[in-house]
């Protein structure tokens, strides 16, 4: 399950849509008279992902999302530091509904410390690491970086080996589990 966001968040979801995965994409609700920039069905990012929309805001949806939580197993979320906490889908409350959940977060710079709400875009995230330096030529103007060195190239590959990896961790304990049973 995804929480619908912008950045590594829709493209690791459509990694893991390739590679064999089944992704129900929570869509926020469209407000109304306001065109969205790209309709969700042109996404490149949303392809073979079911996608119902949610107004996460009201009580009703927070409860049709709960459902969803209960019967998936990873979570995938790319909001700033608090904000499923604020809209009632907090870890707590996930895992309380289904312990098996890999919960994936996606902030940047983590949930807390110095940088966490700080440097919540690529560009910084570049710029932080050192990796803005490297794009360019030597003593011309600035090249406006892609987002697919932080973004994708960074953010979304980390996610969805992380993801992999989580749900991997999953398995290997069921299969302990099986292994150790008394015959």
């Amino acid at each position: 399950m995804e929480l619908a966001a912008v950045g590594p968040v829709p493209f690791a979801g459509a990694l893991l849509v390739d590679l064999g995965a089944d992704v129900v994409r929570v869509d926020k609700v469209p407000t109304p008279g306001v065109p969205p920039d790209l309709p969700p069905r042109y996404d490149f990012y949303n392809r073979n992902k079911r996608s119902p929309a949610l107004d996460l805001k009201q009580p009703q949806a927070v409860a049709v999302a709960m459902d969803l939580v209960s019967k998936v197993d990873v979570l995938v979320e790319g909001f700033r530091p608090g904000v499923i906490e604020r809209l009632g889908l907090g870890p707590e409350r996930c895992l309380a509904a289904n312990p098996k959940l890999v919960l994936a977060r996606v902030t940047g710079w983590g949930q807390d410390g110095p940088l966490a709400r700080e440097a919540e875009h690529g560009i910084n995230h570049l710029a932080l690491t050192g990796a803005l330096h490297a794009i360019g030529e030597f003593r011309c103007l600035a090249v406006p970086p892609l987002n697919l060195v932080a973004d994708l190239g960074g953010g979304a590959m980390y996610l969805a080996v992380g993801v992999l990896s989580a749900a991997r961790h999953a398995c290997d304990r069921i299969r302990v589990r099986w292994l150790t049973w008394p015959w």
